[in-house]
């Protein structure tokens, strides 16, 4: 496994400890916010545009690049990052980050990197990779852990409570069997996951609709709670590509 992984990264035993840590007084703080195409799960936009109080459409707008690369089945959505010659977060600011509380899953995970797979019970299985940059001095720092205690520090439990589910999506069945989605499919991708509050207007105009009632959850969903609507965006999307409705 380790010979095919990418340079500075290698497999990490999820009882195997490391030590890291970051903060100010680390001599590298801030450098990994520059030099990054720093991709964004559903949920990172989600806790972004709330933090930010900004409509979703409004986000993708100002900080998200959006690509439809041939190598990938489905849009991949970037940060935006700043014409300054190092390539920097719109967020980083010279005493951190400026949206912290509600930073992207990757930032919190860093330098753990953890893979999801979804098995056919339904349940997921995880794999975890550690990154160790030459430029990051968080290494030599005295606090140890292993990598699910880490994510669990750094507040992950919600990113992967949500975005887990789209493994449902991205790893269906059908998918291995040569599914590829078209060009309103992929729109339809980015609006339902990325784009919730224009989703949440589609559906209470009717324009969207599963193909059975509404659990209370979902209805929670379409009057306000955003957690709830990205499950039911999850589902629609399983309705709208595979003919699932459950």
């Amino acid at each position: 496994m380790d010979d095919i992984l990418p340079r500075h990264f290698r497999q990490l035993d999820g009882k195997e400890p490391f030590t890291f840590a970051c903060h100010p007084g680390v001599p590298c703080f801030t450098e990994c916010c520059r030099e990054l195409d720093l991709a964004l799960t559903p949920y990172d936009v989600l806790r972004l545009k709330n933090g930010l109080g900004m409509h979703s459409g409004r986000f993708l707008e100002r900080y998200v690049i959006i690509e439809h690369d041939p190598e990938t089945i489905f849009p991949v959505c970037y940060l935006t990052m700043v014409d300054d010659g190092r390539a920097s977060c719109v967020f980083v600011r010279p005493e951190g980050c400026s949206v912290y509380a509600d930073r992207p899953g990757a930032c919190r995970a860093y330098p753990v990197g953890r893979g999801a797979a979804r098995r056919q019970d339904g349940t997921i299985s995880e794999r975890f990779l550690l990154i160790r940059e030459p430029h990051c001095r968080g290494f030599a720092e005295a606090a140890s852990q292993t990598a699910p205690q880490y994510l669990a520090d750094q507040g992950l439990a919600d990113y992967f409570r949500f975005n887990d589910p789209v493994t449902s999506l991205l790893q269906h069945p059908r998918i291995r069997a040569g599914f590829r989605p078209d060009r309103r499919q992929l729109d339809l991708y980015i609006l339902a996951l990325y784009n919730l509050d224009m989703f949440r207007q589609e559906m209470a105009d009717g324009r969207f609709a599963l193909r059975r009632p509404l659990a209370p959850a979902e209805l929670q969903g379409l009057a306000g709670d955003d957690e709830q609507l990205l499950l039911l965006a999850i589902r629609w999307l399983m309705q709208e590509f595979f003919a699932e409705e459950t």
